[in-house]
């Protein structure tokens, strides 16, 4: 065999071998984003079939702009991911500190942790929705304001997630050399400025990996508000996913209702690309 034969067999056999992962990909993956963004173009009303499928490009984006609704909607997703990812992050960060340095009841802790994240999410919801009800029911107090009632659903979701927070930062911090801290104590440096300048900055790329997987997570937030309050009062805890859900299933605007699950992944997208930006400038910078 030539050997510069030898790069182009390889190229082959690496397309052979990932070939099925490829195919996988695009059958769960590719075909319903396909398929998705179709239907968002077309005006497709189950309750009308005389009217057909006509083409309307952007008209079903356009409406969702101009939608009250589909705005309020959106700005609660995002209030929402605003105030949940960096309370667990904070949370995941601190529980991670706690497992890295306990030592006789470490494996307790960490079980104790992560057993939240073994629970399934509807099951969560169900949890936390029969202690809302129960404590309601026993104080008296009932959740109609609608900031209020959104309290319950962010303390599940941060109940629920942050030990998936906590499991990458303390992977992270067990990354870390201890050679680092004790030269720093030999320098003088107190545990708060070790904290600044070695343990952050190393965990940096971790946070972000975190931040960037919460912050998605919570602006495809369906279920808990689902489950938990059904949207209400009124549509006070209706995020942009359960709307879409209510075009699409209770109204059969299968157009209109893809076109909002196309926002939901158009801002999805958005924090994605940045997420990876911001991860490639922190390794950079944790590199030099």
């Amino acid at each position: 065999m030539i050997a510069g034969d030898v790069p182009r067999v390889n190229s082959r056999l690496a397309l052979m071998l990932i070939a099925p992962a490829l195919l996988i990909v695009f059958g769960v993956a590719v075909i319903p984003i396909g398929a998705t963004l179709w239907e968002a173009a077309h005006q497709h009303d189950l309750r009308l079939p005389w009217l057909g499928m006509p083409f309307v490009a952007l008209g079903n984006v356009a409406e969702a702009a101009v939608d009250p609704r589909a705005g309020a909607a959106a700005l609660r997703t995002i209030v929402f991911a605003a105030i949940s990812v960096p309370l667990e992050l904070s949370l995941g960060l601190v529980l991670a500190l706690v497992m890295h340095r306990a030592s006789r009841v470490r494996g307790l802790i960490r079980v104790a942790t992560l057993l939240p994240f073994t629970i399934p999410t509807v099951v969560a919801a169900l949890i936390w929705r029969f202690i809302v009800e129960s404590t309601s029911r026993q104080t008296g107090a009932v959740l109609t304001d609608p900031v209020a009632a959104w309290i319950p659903i962010v303390v599940a979701d941060a109940w629920k997630t942050t030990p998936f927070v906590a499991v990458l930062l303390l992977a992270a911090l067990q990354g870390i050399d201890e050679e680092i801290y004790d030269a720093a104590r030999i320098d003088g440096a107190r545990a708060s400025r070790q904290f600044a300048t070695i343990t952050l900055p190393l965990i940096a790329p971790a946070l972000v990996v975190a931040g960037a997987f919460r912050t998605l997570d919570a602006l495809r937030l369906f279920d808990l508000p689902y489950v938990m309050t059904g949207g209400g009062p009124g549509t006070a805890t209706e995020p942009l996913s359960l709307y879409a859900f209510v075009v699409l299933m209770q109204r059969l605007r299968f157009g209109y209702g893809s076109a909002l699950s196309v926002l939901v992944f158009g801002l999805a997208l958005l924090v994605a690309i940045a997420s990876v930006r911001v991860l490639g400038r922190v390794t950079v910078g944790e590199r030099r």
